[in-house]
């Protein structure tokens, strides 16, 4: 078979590499920080050639300066640098840093989706949802019915745990005692356990499939 994935890996990485070996080239390489969401799964990761990405990750040779756009596993995988300020992080650390990253572009996706869908529907309620949510950083219980509600119904792709709901104030609190049980349960995969305990003590039960909204 030609053209196997080390093979790959080698022709993409060592003629921009000082080192004439993988393991050597791969300590050369460390990920800058930059990041891109193309929207679609339509990219190819320039160290593998894996295609359908949709998250480039920029990695940069620290010898010839040059640089590649990659997935995060290629970077988890080949053991390249990850930084966090100037110490080097290992491979947990690193793991947990890219994901970070990854669900952080996912949710600025979605709320640009949703800002885009609140424009077309002059959804005053999502739009002071979104607002909110852009200047505390969390939803209401109310404001999260909402937007999970608008985001299932344009087929956007999204996780409830990209958001944060708060129960802090008594308000939110009395908000989510007196909601509809049936709301409740599509808040509920963004609550945290202690949240959901909360709510059943007002009398809410867990949805019968807690994965789905």
């Amino acid at each position: 078979m030609t053209n196997t994935y080390p093979q790959r890996v080698r022709e993409n990485i060592l003629p921009l590499s000082v080192a004439g070996t993988l393991p050597e080239a791969f300590k050369e390489w460390y990920f800058t920080e930059q990041t891109e969401d193309h929207e679609q799964p339509v990219e190819q990761c320039q160290l593998c050639n894996q295609e359908e990405l949709r998250y480039h990750f920029e990695i940069r040779n620290k010898l010839t300066k040059r640089v590649l756009w990659v997935g995060s596993q290629c970077i988890l995988k080949f053991k390249l640098a990850v930084f966090e300020g100037a110490r080097e992080l290992d491979a947990r650390a690193a793991k947990r840093k890219l994901d970070g990253l990854m669900a952080k572009m996912r949710l600025e996706s979605c709320v640009k989706a949703l800002e885009t869908v609140a424009a077309k529907e002059s959804n005053e309620i999502l739009k002071n949802a979104l607002k909110f949510y852009r200047t505390n950083k969390y939803l209401t219980p109310r404001f999260a019915f909402v937007v999970f509600w608008r985001l299932k119904a344009n087929n956007i792709d999204h996780s409830p745990s990209f958001f944060k709901v708060s129960l802090k104030k008594d308000k939110y609190k009395r908000d989510l005692a007196q909601m509809e049980v049936d709301r409740v349960h599509v808040i509920w995969p963004a609550l945290s356990s202690s949240q959901r305990q909360i709510a059943m003590k007002y009398g809410h039960t867990a949805p019968p499939d807690a994965l789905k909204i």
